[in-house]
């Protein structure tokens, strides 16, 4: 059967436009949230943290950049297991928990949004998260053009609270101890697992492979320069923050970018940083509803999801009911409420399609469909690494995304009549 559709997806991106895509994935609500913990973890050595996570997720983004300079399609992950395996059952999997991992994020972060809001004006959470995630899906279905440049807006935006932060921490330098952990190695290690999160979102860029113009050296390049461009931030301002503070009194602080920034400049700064947290926040669920609802329509051209999820609109050419079905699972997951679960949820199925996507590559290295043998060192590390993070959870949210996972078997039962036997090509 061939890939089906109710038409094709427009090519407007250029490199500019998809590195800023790729940093505003990368650069999102994580930072923001997350150096408090990393902190209390790793203390003044929480930039070192920052750079072995690069390192892991480097492992992953190398063949996810490779494997998109082969498959520039919208299905990404569908189709790259699906090439590599010629198992319809494990292509379908991989895309079904991309999926879910995506809308898991979507509400995960949109509650984070909600939290700062309610904590300002007392406002349940719950509204303000549901308000944030139906305004950025209709950003979603105006237009990608659209999309990517509100992004590209926004990208700068939080990029420059991150540089804000870099400068106010420039006359501390030097200051303290730069090595010096409350735990040692072990608590770097630890600082590691949560920081992570920081990186998540890479993954999206391949998913507008369709929407961008040479596809083939763009999506590649802008990955890895993404990347690049994400960890030098990182680091720079985990130096500046315990350079500022001492590490001791970030302990806990979910909001340690705004402590810094009071700190340093005074609590107007501090109001600031916190409002530059909340846009990095809706940017960052702008960037998953583009990337949820391009796998869904991928996923759909070949049959493995219902046909009326590849149906693009004729005005913005969006898939305007991939769009409007992964929003509605995303409010319906908001009303969970508890923030670190659906968070850790969606890391877990994520890790579960890193290890597949690594995998995937050293198959096909070895089929010599791939060559060089650099990438398959990184996909050999990719495995171990996705393999070694996937014993960090704790039981219960290991039973649930394995019980996500068992509804995705069964949804296979269903739609496997109707599927493709390999990935559509360029």
């Amino acid at each position: 059967m061939e890939a089906r559709g109710k038409g094709e997806l427009r090519r407007s991106i250029g490199l500019f436009g998809a590195v800023a895509y790729g940093v505003g994935t990368i650069v999102g609500a994580g930072v923001y949230a997350l150096m408090g913990p990393g902190v209390s973890n790793a203390g003044n050595a929480v930039w070192l943290a920052f750079v072995m996570a690069a390192v892991i997720a480097s492992f992953t983004g190398l063949c996810y950049a490779k494997l998109s300079s082969i498959l520039p399609t919208a299905g990404a992950e569908y189709d790259y297991v699906g090439e590599a395996t010629k198992s319809k059952f494990l292509a379908f999997m991989v895309g079904w928990l991309v999926i879910l991992s995506s809308i898991a994020s979507v509400s995960a972060v949109a509650l984070g949004f909600g939290g700062y809001l309610q904590a300002i004006t007392g406002v349940p959470a719950l509204f303000f998260a549901i308000a944030l995630i139906i305004a950025m899906s209709a950003v979603n279905f105006i237009g990608i053009e659209e999309s990517v440049a509100a992004n590209i807006v926004l990208t700068i935006i939080e990029v420059a609270g991150i540089a804000i932060i870099i400068i106010l921490g420039a006359e501390f330098l030097g200051t303290v101890d730069y090595l010096e952990t409350p735990t040692g190695v072990g608590g770097i290690v630890s600082a590691v697992g949560v920081i992570f999160f920081a990186f998540v979102g890479f993954e999206g860029l391949v998913k507008i492979g369709e929407e961008t113009k040479e596809p083939t050296k763009t999506i590649p390049r802008a990955l890895i320069l993404s990347l690049v461009i994400s960890t030098a931030l990182y680091v720079a301002a985990a130096i500046s923050v315990v350079s500022v503070v001492p590490y001791q009194d970030l302990v806990g602080s979910s909001s340690a970018l705004a402590d810094v920034a009071a700190a340093a400049a005074g609590p107007e700064m501090g109001v600031a940083m916190s409002m530059i947290a909340l846009i990095s926040t809706a940017n960052t669920v702008l960037i998953l509803s583009i990337a949820t609802s391009r796998i869904a329509y991928g996923m759909s051209k070949r049959s493995a999801l219902p046909e009326f999820l590849s149906r693009v609109h004729s005005r913005g050419k969006t898939p305007h009911f991939a769009i409007l079905t992964s929003t509605v699972l995303a409010i319906l997951l908001c009303t969970i409420g508890n923030i670190e679960f659906v968070a850790n949820v969606a890391n877990y199925t994520i890790f579960i399609v890193f290890l597949a996507v690594d995998a995937a590559l050293l198959i096909l290295w070895r089929k010599k469909a791939v060559k060089g043998g650099w990438f398959a060192l990184a996909g050999a590390m990719g495995v171990t690494s996705a393999l070694a993070m996937l014993t960090q959870f704790d039981l219960a949210v290991t039973a649930l995304s394995l019980a996500v996972t068992g509804l995705g078997v069964l949804a296979y039962r269903f739609i496997s009549p109707h599927l493709r036997s390999g990935p559509a090509r360029m």
